[in-house]
């Protein structure tokens, strides 16, 4: 069964940092396309970042840019999301998700629908 099991969320407070860890199972995502989601309450899940197969592009939300870094390592199966400088604003169920129906590509997407495995989420608190 493929699994993707994100971890590292919690509650911090504003202008701390915290890294979230997705790690894949059941299949290697080695040659896709990885990213992460988040869900605030009351809100639409919006596109946070994303990575192609190597590494060799990353794409970021304009409300994170400059402040997040996504990154993978692929020997061990697993995308990492390092945030710093959390806002209140951070707050939210983040998702870790891959595309992967396509391989090797080299564009990223911010549409939800680009992204076919999801994980369950995990939860991010920030306060101010």
């Amino acid at each position: 069964q493929v699994q993707l099991v994100e971890s590292g969320g919690g509650l911090v407070q504003a202008g701390d940092s915290l890294r979230l860890s997705c790690a894949a199972s059941g299949r290697s995502f080695n040659n896709c396309a990885m990213g992460w989601f988040r869900q605030a309450p009351g809100k639409e899940r919006e596109f946070v970042a994303a990575i192609t197969w190597n590494g060799g592009s990353t794409d970021y939300a304009d409300s994170v840019k400059g402040r997040f870094t996504i990154s993978r390592d692929n020997a061990k199966n697993t995308v990492y999301l390092q945030m710093n400088s959390l806002k209140p604003d951070d707050t939210a169920l983040y998702y870790c998700v891959a595309d992967s129906r396509t391989f090797f590509g080299v564009h990223l997407s911010h549409a939800k629908d680009n992204y076919d495995k999801w994980g369950q989420g995990t939860q991010v608190t920030v306060s101010s």
